[in-house]
């Protein structure tokens, strides 16, 4: 299938993503209104303007419904703070669906506050992010993993967001990965896609797609250093789809291992969010076409987009074609 007949299919699919959502806040502050606190002699940091996206889970959401995905939604777990409200907003307004979002007053939401210099355009000061850094307790697992297994079968195909970067994790705890690979045992015709910074090596029977590092880092924790062969074995993998940024991706199936190209981009401007819009094109072709060298290839070609805009950026599918023909 050539890229036009790919896009032609991306309405008709519906799309759940599991695992960590959190509120992106983007917050422009004036150098020139640095006045220091009477209170504390500290200098503030004097936000003129600000706006807010989903992330993690939701950039994947967002990248999804840019491309033109029918219907996505996002199962995860958000506190009931003010943050909630206004990650609930955001992804309301951008279409994403949040019925499968659970809310605790025990948690937290993740929320992530950059701070970009009005002068410069440029996050030149550390960002203030609201994280969770304990397991997701037990009660909300019990849930949670219901959900999963009631809901799941009514999608074309899943996306794992395993985002949180804390030693247990975040929502795709061990119960999580468990009903993962029950799900994909029992419905082999369907697309699971897992995006895992620290755990990939815990997932059984999917399809995996750490970058370069994550896949080193994996190879190193079961014993076997740069062998993506072996980390494909070990985790026995649908696919392996190891990304490299401009040298591509290296892909690991049943029929071998196989280097997936990529679109040369001199310059990138901003590299945050790559591998989740790689991964939203990626699955969605994967579920079009079966291929995985396909769904690589379209993957890099929509993250070849969005490096050369700030933040994290969005590709349409007008953008795909014209990339697609240079």
């Amino acid at each position: 299938m050539n890229v036009e007949q790919i896009l032609a299919q991306f309405p008709k699919l519906s799309a759940l993503i599991v695992g960590d959502i959190c509120l992106d806040r983007w917050c422009t502050y004036d150098p020139e209104e640095a006045e220091v606190s009477r209170e504390t002699g500290i200098p503030r940091i004097g936000v003129v303007a600000y706006h807010s996206t989903p992330g993690a889970a939701g950039t994947v959401a967002n990248n999804m419904i840019a491309l033109g995905i029918g219907r996505v939604s996002v199962m995860s777990v958000i506190g009931t703070d003010g943050y909630s409200y206004e990650l609930l907003d955001v992804m309301k307004a951008g279409n994403i669906e949040s019925d499968m979002i659970i809310r605790r007053s025990s948690i937290q939401t993740f929320t992530y506050t950059k701070l970009l210099n009005l002068e410069t355009g440029e996050e030149d000061l550390p960002r203030v992010d609201a994280i969770n850094n304990r397991p997701m307790p037990s009660d909300v697992d019990d849930e949670l993993v219901p959900i999963f297994q009631q809901r799941a079968g009514e999608f074309d195909f899943i996306i794992v967001s395993d985002q949180a970067e804390t030693e247990n994790g975040g929502v795709v705890t061990a119960r999580m990965r468990k009903a993962l690979a029950e799900f994909a045992e029992a419905h082999p015709e369907k697309v699971i896609w897992v995006d895992s910074r620290r755990r990939i090596e815990h997932y059984r029977g999917l399809t995996l797609k750490p970058n370069e590092d994550e896949a080193d880092a994996a190879c190193e924790r079961i014993g076997k250093p740069g062998d993506y062969d072996a980390l494909y074995q070990h985790t026995s993998a649908r696919h392996l789809i190891v990304t490299r940024g401009p040298l591509g991706s290296v892909v690991l199936d049943p029929d071998g291992t196989r280097i997936s190209g990529t679109r040369a981009v001199e310059k990138p401007v901003d590299i945050c969010g790559a591998g989740d819009s790689f991964s939203a094109g990626g699955a969605a072709t994967l579920a079009v076409t079966g291929d995985p060298v396909l769904a690589s290839e379209f993957g890099n070609l929509v993250a070849s987009i969005t490096i050369m805009q700030k933040g994290t950026g969005k590709a349409s599918p007008a953008q795909v074609r014209e990339a697609a023909a240079q």
